[in-house]
């Protein structure tokens, strides 16, 4: 299993960070290797990914959300297992930290190798950069999805 954690600082407020964040469909525009993300309901998305060449479809499930704190999702199904969460922290009225973490099971050698090396960590960095420059130069989110979602243990 390999854990990625990659951080950045964003110069917008907190909730448009987050809202931004919600909008998965999004994502291509600042994750290099996502191809495309489509909203199956409120909390299920279809994903298709270029990992080093090799092209992936999975399903993902938000399993927590917490609007301006947290979203937390797992894969529901593919190859390659996944989970992680994305943490939202006010550093002003205008700032706000946005922390990646997540874990994974890198398939096949060429995968092992690239986590090994750094890969993964590096490819996180770049797209939360580009998020930064996406969000800042907007000036706005493209939309928001600001429902809780609480873990599986404590729904009711």
């Amino acid at each position: 299993m390999s854990t990625v954690t990659e951080s950045v600082d964003v110069h917008v407020p907190v909730h448009m960070a987050f809202n931004q964040w919600t909008q998965v469909e999004s994502f291509p525009h600042f994750m290099k290797g996502v191809k495309s993300v489509r909203q199956i309901d409120a909390t299920h998305s279809h994903w298709v990914v270029n990992v080093a060449g090799t092209v992936r479809e999975f399903d993902t499930e938000i399993t927590e959300q917490h609007p301006n704190e947290r979203i937390a999702w797992k894969s529901t199904s593919g190859k390659t297992e996944h989970a992680g969460v994305v943490t939202f922290h006010r550093l002003g009225d205008s700032d706000t930290r946005v922390t990646v973490q997540f874990d994974w099971e890198p398939e096949g050698l060429l995968e092992n190798i690239g986590s090994a090396i750094g890969a993964d960590s590096r490819q996180v960095k770049a797209d939360a950069l580009r998020f930064k420059t996406f969000i800042e130069e907007r000036g706005s989110e493209t939309g928001a999805w600001r429902s809780e979602v609480q873990t599986p243990d404590k729904r009711i």
